[in-house]
């Protein structure tokens, strides 16, 4: 180990991946749908009628892994594209019925998940957690 193991970025890295692990080898394997196909689906379950342009803007993925993601979720149709009214160039993406149903299983398994790992920490650290991590965001999304 170096002394780069204690820079916070190396430890979101680690956290991240720590918890991406056990979805790839439960839930993804279980349902056929690789953790960035679920990131897309989230967030289209969340924005319905968004581009893809918006979900690799919120989700941090760049707009290659999104479209591979939104391929394989259209390939299983758990996502359709419905064209643009304002601009024909784009097209609005949603849940299928599919969808919708594969989301809310996986949800309330991410949830479980989420009320394990944070078990050691009470509502305060919680809140506290939350909001640093919103203002983190918010200063990587404006860094250039």
């Amino acid at each position: 180990m170096t002394d780069d193991d204690g820079l916070l970025f190396f430890k979101l890295v680690r956290v991240v991946n720590l918890t991406a692990r056990p979805f790839a080898q439960r839930v993804g394997k279980e349902h056929a749908l690789s953790l960035n196909e679920w990131r897309v689906m989230a967030l289209v379950a969340a924005h319905p009628g968004c581009t893809a342009s918006q979900v690799a803007e919120h989700s941090g993925l760049d707009k290659m892994a999104v479209s591979r993601a939104l391929a394989g979720l259209q390939r299983a149709k758990r996502v359709k594209r419905q064209d643009d009214p304002s601009d024909q160039r784009r097209s609005r993406l949603y849940l299928s019925a599919a969808g919708r149903a594969l989301h809310a299983i996986v949800l309330e398994r991410a949830r479980e998940r989420e009320a394990e790992l944070l078990g050691g920490i009470d509502s305060k650290e919680r809140a506290r957690l939350s909001a640093t991590l919103d203002k983190l965001i918010a200063s990587v999304s404006a860094a250039p």
